[in-house]
């Protein structure tokens, strides 16, 4: 742990403590169009990461510089996918291995760390890493790898509460920031590639007292608790056996591992599921809901009042689980309540956000085999048959099916990096992969805490020049305006502005700006280790900052085949960069 003069810690907590007034649910709700802080992940619930501050624009950027950077320190470097938030002075940003830290903004200084102490057998499939905290009242919440929801105290970093969300020893644990809506902290599991059931859970966010329990798998019931007795919550997931054969559902995955989103125009919460588990297909005729579907569930009971499924009967491991982005637009003289995600499928999606109607659908990568195009009123893939991993039941020797080259790869057209939207260009701004697989199916079985997968795959880039693509797609017509390539796969998320400005990191290091409207290049600063992280935007004093946590790691370098061979050379690392213009 970093050390620096005891009276200068006091002094710093006991400004912050004084200014922190915590954060209300009026404070969250208006995140996006509070300039002096950033209080959500996705810097406002529908998380369309967009700013609207512009001091620091397309003319002003090239002046932008680091004013301080602060390591996370120790021997934990790596994995560092945490979006900051921000409040009164304070940034809370978590680390690798289930950390959390609290820095002044106006001198780069530690306040407090918290590290979970972590049992020896923890199972993250892809990699040590966590995605950021929540804030609620004066409590900074977030969930570690054990599966665990810890509520910390803001300001002196003390545990005020902690709760057992799911059995780590299953294969479960927690890697995405939780969300806030309505007074209780939301938060799903990751765990898919170990047979897990996938859910969503709400608690109190002062008390930590469960509220309900929503299930993904279709076949499990939900719950919701009041007066302290466990009631059905007015939806099952559906009848066991309709959309799974036997009792495959009680390992059915559909894990919602990146957390949601929560429109407050149509109060409900988005939630992304994963993939069904084994991934072998052909274990599991139908369509296996809910896994790899988006899920608009009612926040105060955890009912599933919408579903839809992007991968029916997923055999390539293409997650739902990408974020669901509400945004408004004008068609035919009405306005349209939508809500966009691009799916690791390699196709984006254009939703009817009250009742998950198909709008439109279009691909956002160069090339797509596992299915021929999307039914043009509802959105269902039509399938490429030859292009399904093929059953080991049908070999001379039982033990491997044919090998099928499916794009995207099975780490997605979009992976977990989120997109950001403009209210200003109307675009989204979508981080992209091109590349390939081999796929493969073999026998399995359920057994817990083991890898569920029944598949072998390699991965490989289809292009000589580049992997990672930055998008810009046009939502209401599904054509791309303009594009970014990058020589290593794009794994971070990306900042929109009003400065008409694009923010995001590559793996080599770089912090890029650009132009929005263009996609010119406009700014670029090199952080010294790979950027799998957010950046955020916020006011201070007068002057505009921004921040991004820069530490090389995540998914890539631990299943990426091929792909690894052009990132095994990237330094790990762990350092919050915050920069801003000179006076």
């Amino acid at each position: 742990m970093k050390k620096f003069a005891l009276s200068a810690l006091v002094a710093a907590m006991s400004v912050a403590g004084a200014a922190h007034a915590g954060v209300t649910d009026k404070d969250i709700l208006n995140d996006q169009m509070t300039a002096e802080d950033v209080v959500t992940n996705g810097m406002g619930p529908r998380a369309q990461r967009y700013s609207p501050m512009d001091k620091i624009n397309t003319k002003t950027v090239k002046d932008m510089r680091p004013v301080w950077a602060f390591s996370f320190g120790g021997e934990k470097q790596r994995g560092q996918e945490s979006q900051p938030l921000i409040k009164d002075g304070v940034m809370y940003v978590t680390a690798s291995y289930s950390r959390v830290f609290a820095i002044d903004t106006k001198t780069g200084e530690e306040l407090w760390e918290y590290n979970a102490r972590l049992p020896d057998g923890i199972m993250p499939c892809c990699d040590v890493i966590n995605r950021g905290v929540a804030l609620y009242d004066n409590l900074v919440i977030f969930g570690t790898l054990d599966a665990k929801l810890v509520a910390l105290d803001a300001k002196t970093g003390k545990v005020k509460w902690k709760k057992k969300v799911a059995d780590y020893k299953a294969g479960y644990s927690i890697t995405a920031a939780p969300l806030i809506a309505k007074g209780k902290v939301i938060t799903g599991v990751s765990g898919g590639e170990f047979g897990i059931v996938g859910k969503v859970e709400a608690y109190d966010a002062k008390t930590g007292k469960l509220a309900w329990t929503r299930p993904t798998v279709e076949g499990h019931m939900g719950y919701i608790w009041k007066d302290g007795k466990k009631m059905e919550n007015g939806i099952s997931g559906g009848e066991a056996g309709k959309t799974w054969p036997g009792d495959l559902w009680k390992s059915g995955g559909a894990a919602t591992w990146l957390g949601g989103t929560y429109d407050p125009d149509v109060d409900l919460l988005f939630f992304g599921t994963g993939n069904p588990a084994p991934w072998n297909s052909h274990l599991r005729p139908g369509d296996n809901l809910f896994s790899s579907s988006r899920l608009a569930i009612d926040p105060d009971t955890g009912k599933i009042v919408w579903h839809f499924q992007t991968t029916p009967h997923d055999g390539w491991d293409y997650d739902g689980v990408n974020e669901l982005v509400s945004f408004d637009y004008k068609a035919n003289g009405k306005t349209v309540k939508a809500a966009a995600t691009a799916d690791r499928n390699g196709f984006m999606y254009v939703l009817n956000r009250e009742n998950g109607d198909f709008i439109r659908g279009f691909p956002f990568v160069d090339k797509i085999t596992w299915a021929k195009g999307l039914d043009p009123k509802t959105g269902r893939p039509i399938y490429d048959d030859a292009n399904r991993p093929g059953n080991p039941a049908d070999s001379a020797d039982g033990k491997k099916g044919k090998s099928v080259v499916a794009i995207p790869s099975f780490l997605g057209g979009k992976n977990w990096m989120p997109i950001a939207y403009s209210q200003d260009t109307e675009l989204f701004y979508v981080p992209s992969n091109e590349w390939a697989m081999d796929i493969w199916n073999e026998p399995t079985a359920y057994k817990k805490g083991a890898a569920y997968l029944g598949a072998g795959f390699t991965i490989k880039p289809m292009n000589d020049e580049y992997i990672g693509v930055l998008r810009a797609m046009d939502p209401k017509t599904g054509k791309e305006v303009w594009r970014k390539t990058n020589y290593a796969p794009l794994w971070g998320g990306v900042l929109a502005t009003k400065g008409n400005l694009v923010f995001y990191g590559t793996p080599e290091g770089y912090l890029l700006g650009l132009n929005a409207k263009t996609g010119e290049e406009v700014y670029k600063f090199n952080t010294g280790s790979g950027i799998v992280g957010s950046p955020v935007t916020w006011e201070q004093d007068g002057e505009q900052f921004l921040s991004v946590v820069s530490g090389w790691g995540g998914a890539v370098p631990l299943w990426g085949g091929e792909v690894a061979k052009r990132v095994k050379h990237l330094n790990q690392g762990g350092t919050v960069w915050t920069f801003k213009l000179p006076k």
